[in-house]
């Protein structure tokens, strides 16, 4: 077997903002797993590597793919554990090439066009009017769960962003789900969690910086409003660490980010732990592309949930790549007509 990888710059069709600052683009990595006798039959699979959150955003990703690539061509393993942007391209690929190398990772309904996935719309961080005109947008495409990035302005300015769904619409036709991103200290998280309980709100995500279980079991066991985790899962790379930290903080909700928790194999983790502990969870992504979407779209499908889940994110781009995952108002769906561009794959600049 043989495997490589091609880097690979996202340009966004607008600039994003995140709690790590403004992202105009932003760099991934796909691999390819092949036997070199048929190259025509692939499996392929992408690392999706988020700067600030990604615990191997440094030099050791490259350095370890390397090793990968050679390891395969040795047939020896590789300990992927603390790398879970590879980890989750490489069974992405190592899933693919497995069906059959055509873009099908799992089989489901869904593949069939039979199925689709609820996905929430996503407010990014901005200024008011910036938020308020994506807000108003997402209303308008028929989003039932809207996610709001909050922490970015004055918390006055995001309970009115709020407030302007809740005036228009009960919780039974929007779902409000805010995020955080660690953006509240202790000192003022306690008045942000009642007001947007009483707006209704659905959860809010990591409320306060990740790495203080303490204070963070303190606010799910008082908070008025379901919390949910998500940085704080980041890193976690064993099962014992994963149950400890479920297990001090009980949280309402976890997130989960394949590529940040090791792909389908970690999040199986995570999400048999927190079946146990009574924990929802819903998964997110975490900036692929439309391949690194489409490959957790379909695992997806093949989950137990009726979960609204966080998968919007394939078509931020202007050079994506094609694919038949299409989205319609707030629902996800395979088009069995399409299927992932082989042009444009071999148009990357594949190394080993």
């Amino acid at each position: 077997m043989k495997l490589q990888f091609a880097p690979y710059v996202l340009e966004f069709k607008n600039p994003a903002g995140t709690s790590r600052g403004i992202l105009t683009s932003k760099l991934t990595a796909f691999l390819k797993i092949f036997d070199e006798r048929n190259p025509e039959h692939y499996g392929i699979g992408e690392a999706a590597i988020f700067p600030g959150l990604s615990p191997e955003a440094d030099d050791r990703y490259f350095y370890k793919m390397v090793e990968l690539v050679t390891n395969v061509k040795l047939g020896m393993p590789t300990d992927l554990s603390h790398f879970p942007s590879i980890q989750s391209g490489f069974e992405q690929a190592l899933r693919d090439f497995a069906s059959g190398g055509k873009g099908v990772y799992f089989d489901s309904p869904f593949l069939k066009g039979e199925k689709s996935i609820d996905i929430n719309g996503l407010v990014w961080m901005g200024n008011y009017d910036e938020m308020l005109d994506r807000l108003q947008s997402k209303i308008k495409e028929g989003f039932r769960c809207i996610k709001i990035k909050i922490g970015a302005i004055e918390w006055e300015k995001e309970r009115k962003l709020i407030s302007y769904i809740r005036e228009r619409f009960g919780r039974e036709r929007v779902e409000i789900r805010v995020d955080a991103n660690g953006g509240f200290d202790m000192s003022e998280i306690y008045p942000v969690l009642s007001q947007l309980a009483d707006l209704d709100v659905h959860s809010i995500e990591q409320p306060i910086k990740a790495g203080n279980q303490e204070a963070l079991a303190e606010i799910c066991k008082t908070s008025p409003l379901p919390i949910a985790l998500d940085e704080e899962l980041i890193g976690k790379f064993d099962m014992e660490s994963k149950q400890q930290l479920l297990t001090n903080i009980k949280p309402q909700y976890i997130v989960l980010k394949p590529s940040l928790v090791g792909g389908y194999s970690g999040s199986e983790e995570w999400i048999a732990l927190a079946k146990e502990m009574g924990i929802g969870w819903w998964i997110t992504s975490a900036l692929e592309s439309n391949i690194g979407l489409n490959a957790i779209a379909q695992w997806v499908a093949t989950l137990d949930t009726d979960m609204t889940q966080g998968l919007g994110t394939g078509n931020l781009y202007t050079n994506t790549f094609s694919s038949p995952i299409e989205l319609k108002g707030d629902r996800l769906f395979y088009n069995p007509a399409a299927s992932l561009s082989r042009e444009e794959i071999a148009r990357l600049d594949w190394r080993d």
